[in-house]
């Protein structure tokens, strides 16, 4: 099981100009602004937590497993362990 981002529209503050975790993120087209919100389509991330990272002050990011048959994100799940950037780009 691996770990997507998910960005929680209440905290989320990219209506007034944050857009950090879609700069930051090294994966094309991963994070995306919807209806004035970073939005993350889980079939691009790649579980490197540099959103997260970037997130900090508000929060408004967080990691979840994948369940693999479905590709949906378990949010009653807790993280697992995040991909370091070499594993999560190593093909």
């Amino acid at each position: 099981m691996y770990n997507v981002a998910f960005v929680e529209d209440s905290k989320c503050i990219a209506e007034k100009g944050c857009r950090l975790c879609i700069m930051y993120c090294p994966e094309a087209d991963c994070i995306m602004m919807e209806n004035n919100k970073a939005y993350v389509y889980v079939d691009r991330c790649k579980g490197c937590d540099l959103c997260k990272v970037v997130c900090s002050t508000h929060n408004a990011i967080s990691m979840h497993p994948v369940d693999p048959t479905t590709g949906k994100i378990l949010l009653d799940k807790k993280e697992g362990q995040a991909a370091g950037l070499g594993q999560a780009y190593a093909g």
